[in-house]
């Protein structure tokens, strides 16, 4: 059965800013306001009460929510317009913020029109934190900011992505390709070599709490695949803490199906072993994952980050693929698609809230 999701597009609003990168179009939008003010109507709401001043610094003007389904923290202004989502046990928050519209011509003609922004917080979310001082300091720091969040930073790595430096002279973003291809490649098993990690797109040395220290190999840089490019946003780029193996812990796991079946977070959607009916309980930047190779087994084999619903009101999400040779929102190889009768909507099986 298809897998259904409630459309509730956000509201186009005036250009402001329009950035290309390649073939992707990136637009940054001046009104913040979109469908991330209204709640989602089949939750159950607990009003708790609205934060007060005091002198340990607290959330103060705010009101809050409580969902549940996973249980999360909705924070309002004092106009109720909704500031951010907080889900118990995850690091992975939704700020609402300035209105994006994401693009790829090239390979798609669907949009993602959104004005969520999704960051990490320091530590786990649960309820009760909202007048601590550390959520205080983050959220005033993070309100209405256009730093570069998840989203923003998955994008420095698709087709025509400017390459970017530190200042050790480290290439820390531009355009990723998959893998390395291979010299006997046939379209049955693959044209490109999988396991590339992060670290082989820096081609720098990296040490795992788990694993010890792992040596880029020659040939792999500036490559990653989907479990890689994973790890490469939320974990060297936002600081998620990192496993070099499919170890069970606080780190994220090596491969899409450690990610999913050992790794830390919230699950939001849980492996039956088929497609799921229902897609309700996703929020952008959750973790999505796919059963797609027959060879593989029951083991899941690909990983990517939900965007949001795009233009055509279709659940789409972002992942490294060895068909569009790199990081891709768009329909090469397969629609991005989380819904219909296409090779990752059939594929999808699980999602996890960092």
């Amino acid at each position: 059965m298809a897998a259904r999701l409630k459309s509730r597009l956000p509201i186009a609003v005036l250009c402001a800013l329009a950035v290309t990168a390649g073939a992707l179009t990136y637009e940054l939008h001046a009104d913040p306001t979109a469908a991330a003010k209204s709640p989602d109507p089949t939750a159950r709401r607990t009003r708790l009460p609205s934060a007060l001043v005091d002198g340990s610094g607290g959330s103060a003007g705010y009101r809050y929510d409580r969902l549940t389904g996973p249980g999360r923290t909705v924070v309002r202004d004092n106009k109720g317009a909704v500031l951010a989502t907080l889900t118990d046990g995850a690091r992975t928050a939704v700020l609402t913020g300035p209105g994006r519209t994401f693009s790829e011509p090239r390979t798609t003609k669907s949009t993602v029109v959104t004005d969520n922004w999704v960051r990490l917080l320091p530590r786990a979310w649960k309820s009760g934190q909202e007048r601590a001082k550390w959520f205080a300091d983050w959220l005033r720091t993070y309100r209405g900011s256009r730093a570069p969040d998840v989203f923003d930073i998955s994008l420095q790595y698709v087709h025509g992505a400017k390459p970017r430096k530190d200042a050790k002279g480290v290439r820390y973003a531009g355009a990723a390709a998959f893998g390395p291809p291979k010299p006997d490649g046939a379209p049955s098993r693959g044209l490109r070599r999988e396991k590339s990690d992060f670290y082989q797109y820096l081609s720098t040395p990296w040490t795992f709490p788990d694993s010890g220290t792992a040596a880029p190999q020659r040939g792999r840089y500036g490559t990653v695949d989907s479990a890689g490019y994973v790890r490469l946003v939320y974990g060297y780029r936002s600081g998620y803490p990192l496993f070099g193996s499919d170890h069970k812990g606080a780190g994220l796991p090596r491969t899409a199906n450690g990610m999913a079946t050992v790794g830390p977070g919230v699950p939001v959607i849980a492996d039956r072993r088929t497609r799921p009916a229902e897609l309700d309980a996703l929020q952008p930047g959750d973790l999505v994952f796919f059963n797609t190779a027959r060879h593989t087994g029951r083991r899941l084999d690909h990983a990517g980050v939900y965007l949001g619903l795009d233009t055509e009101g279709h659940p789409r999400f972002i992942s490294s693929r060895e068909e569009s040779n790199g990081p891709t929102l768009g329909d090469t190889g397969g629609d991005s698609r989380l819904d219909g009768p296409g090779y990752y909507g059939k594929g999808l099986r699980s999602a996890k809230r960092l």
